[in-house]
């Protein structure tokens, strides 16, 4: 890229040298030419990310709208005024090509420490300079300055026939932020194949061919599974005006959770038939984190300064992305990866319900088995030659209920031969055994164990009792066993190396550490052991809403956090989202706040799902309690929440100062969703709410 330096470059290069960044500065001989802002030649805006104190990645999607086609080559002017008489950086010679969507990061290095930078991209075209919009970021302070740091906490921003005002409200605010802390879910990866009448707010993939089908009560769904498919995503997100406003002003730092690739997903698996196919898909991974990695100002790999060279980015399986910053002596912010090491959760999406999941012998080495003696908890050895006819019963009843679900009769008898063996919970047999017209098995003088049917997994191929909506008692009895039979690999969410790597981090010089994480650490319990109103009497029972998210790893969220806490003197603070409501709470001794989404479904109305296809419609006691109720149905499952609104879109604006950590939600009920704002600013203003809080010493009150 052409450096070369004339007299009067050498002059402007002098006059700067106090901001002048480690590339040096470049001639501009085009210095004459008119310079016209043109959004549709960068359609997507520019963008900034992963500040510090002397380096930042800028971002733009450059391209000739008349030859959409063709490669185009950019120059890359930064400077210290929104003029850009102040001059730091003239970078010739960016090329940006059709093979990368005409996305280009640049990582420019050697920026003076807490500056704010204007930055903005040029074409040549018809004797004139086509320039993006112009684009603020801002550097992190360096590691001696003692300056309160403001951040904004957001995540999952789903835009199908849905409007970003909460995004609008931001840029209404005009908030003096250091960064935007973006926590996962920036793209969701499905989309109605046929959009919704008069809907203006849609994806529509232009290779719909490479996407997934996914049937669904509103219609066929495409998931993407193509890289064209997912920068369809990302091109239609960025295109939002709101959004494309934010990244203008403000610097990103942004981890991935789950819709970047596929809902629910762990490694390389996705989740969407429960079981009943085998859904490991590497290649479709790989296209996600491309796409990812190309629209995303993230420098995952540390680039050196220049044109990243995105062919050469890291794909799983070798993806990484967890990193930290530090922002002078008041904060480092460590951010995780959840996903991409992760293990499978815990009670299987396919698992036969009566399959004894934790045995007499482990229950009695864990000293809980007197807690489990009631005959609901008899199992038996099906295998055995007295239970010949139980069995064959069993494996009728699960091939039907296999076929019943979309397997093929073969696949449905191979799977029955296998699952339907050895120890089976009575809990499941004996109704079974009913509806065919035998007597049941007795439970006297059986052993007692836990069947995944006593954890709330009553199907063969079901989210509910998996992956939502387990009970949470016996759920914390078999995950114990599991962490202690696997020497704790089945909760390691974050891995070997990277769990390392958060500990370090935690024992750096900062005053606070916050860790970024995509999934909430807030014990989200419903507690209906005590509604004698709930029927049936079997239903009352104390249950995890997600084991999707922290609650499923309840012993590795302990052991984290409390090495957290132990290493940082009660100065941790977690932020985190993906359950699309607003908490906040204290963790095993560690302050969380979980921002509520941009945009997307709140958890209420998720809960309300769930709970109906359970069996429960609206008017029942327990679609009171875990839907219309759930707010003060959480805070009594939990006495550690000190704030909950399931029900509200928003963002969270966090300070961290030398004493304390002060955030404030601010809340839109997520029924305005559906509702563009762009042309009622002040109504959009008299929607909101403002809810303050402040951290000291491991705690959280009003603020």
């Amino acid at each position: 890229m052409p450096r070369v330096l004339d007299r009067r470059t050498v002059l402007k290069c002098l006059a700067a040298v106090a901001a002048s960044t480690a590339f040096g500065c470049s001639d501009d001989d085009d210095d004459d030419l008119p310079i016209i802002e043109d959004r549709t030649f960068y359609p997507q805006s520019v963008a900034s990310g992963d500040p510090r104190p002397t380096s930042v990645v800028l971002w733009t999607r450059g391209m000739d709208p008349g030859n959409a086609d063709a490669d185009v080559t950019l120059t890359l002017q930064v400077a210290t005024d929104e003029g850009f008489t102040q001059r730091v950086l003239a970078l010739t010679g960016v090329t940006v090509t059709s093979a990368h969507d005409h996305v280009v990061k640049v990582k420019v290095t050697g920026l003076v420490p807490r500056t704010t930078y204007f930055y903005r991209f040029l074409q040549e075209k018809n004797d004139r300079r086509v320039a993006s919009p112009v684009g603020r970021t801002r550097t992190a302070p360096d590691a001696g300055t003692d300056t309160p740091v403001r951040f904004v906490v957001a995540n999952c921003q789903n835009y199908n026939g849905r409007y970003y005002n909460t995004w609008q409200r931001l840029v209404q605010l005009d908030e003096d932020l250091d960064f935007v802390v973006f926590l996962g879910d920036y793209v969701y990866e499905t989309t109605l194949e046929a959009a919704l009448p008069g809907s203006t707010r849609q994806v529509s993939f232009t290779e719909p061919d490479g996407a997934l089908r996914l049937a669904s009560s509103a219609g066929t769904v495409l998931a993407a599974a193509s890289l064209s498919n997912y920068r369809d995503l990302y091109r239609t997100y960025r295109s939002d005006p709101f959004l494309q406003q934010v990244h203008e002003r403000y610097p990103f730092i942004v981890t991935w959770d789950d819709h970047e690739f596929s809902d629910d997903s762990w490694d390389a698996h996705a989740n969407y038939t429960d079981g009943r196919q085998d859904e490991s898909e590497p290649e479709r991974r790989r296209n996600a984190e491309l796409a990812f990695f190309e629209y995303v100002p993230l420098d995952p790999d540390d680039a050196p300064e220049g044109a990243v060279n995105l062919d050469a980015t890291q794909l799983y399986p070798d993806s990484h992305i967890w990193r930290s910053f530090d922002f002078g002596t008041a904060l480092r912010l460590i951010v995780t990866d959840y996903r991409s090491r992760r293990p499978d959760h815990l009670v299987p999406e396919d698992a036969w319900p009566a399959t004894v999941a934790v045995d007499a012998a482990t229950l009695t080495a864990l000293g809980v088995a007197g807690a489990f003696t009631a005959d609901t908890f008899a199992y038996v050895d099906i295998n055995a030659p007295e239970y010949a006819e139980a069995k064959g019963i069993l494996r009728l009843a699960y091939t039907q209920l296999a076929v019943a679900a979309g397997l093929t009769q073969s696949e449905a008898e191979a799977r029955a031969a296998a699952v339907v063996q050895g120890p089976a919970a009575l809990a499941y047999v004996n109704p079974v055994l009913a509806q065919a017209g035998r007597a049941p098995i007795s439970p006297t003088d059986k052993p007692r164990g836990l069947g995944f049917v006593h954890i709330g997994k009553t199907d063969l191929f079901s989210r509910l009792g998996s992956r939502y909506v387990v009970v949470k008692d016996t759920y914390d009895v078999y995950a114990a066993a599991r962490d202690i039979a696997t020497g704790g690999e089945a909760q390691n969410a974050l891995g070997a190396e990277q769990s390392a790597f958060v500990l370090d981090a935690a024992a750096g010089a900062q005053t606070w550490k916050v860790l970024v994480s995509s999934v909430s650490p807030t014990s989200m319990v419903w507690d209906l052991s005590n509604k004698p109103d709930v029927e049936p009497a079997t239903v009352r029972n104390r249950y995890y809403f997600d084991v999707d998210q922290w609650d499923g790893f309840p012993q590795e969220r302990a052991r984290l956090l409390g090495e957290l806490r132990g290493r940082t003197s009660d100065r941790t603070v977690v932020v985190s989202g993906d359950i699309h409501a607003a908490f906040a709470s204290v963790e095993v001794g560690v302050p969380a706040l979980t921002a509520p989404a941009i945009s997307s479904a709140s958890v209420k109305e998720e809960a309300g799902e769930q709970v109906a296809a359970a069996g429960f419609p609206p008017g029942s006691a327990v679609y009171r309690y875990v839907v219309t109720e759930q707010d003060a149905t959480l805070r009594e499952g939990n006495p550690n929440i000190a704030f909950v609104d399931t029900d509200s879109h928003g963002f969270t604006v966090v300070e961290v100062r030398a004493d304390e950590v002060r955030a404030a939600y601010h809340l839109i009920p997520s029924a305005e969703a559906g509702t563009s704002y762009a042309d009622q600013p002040e109504a959009l203003a008299a929607r909101f709410t403002r809810r303050d809080f402040v951290v000291r010493g491991g705690t959280i009150s009003v603020g």
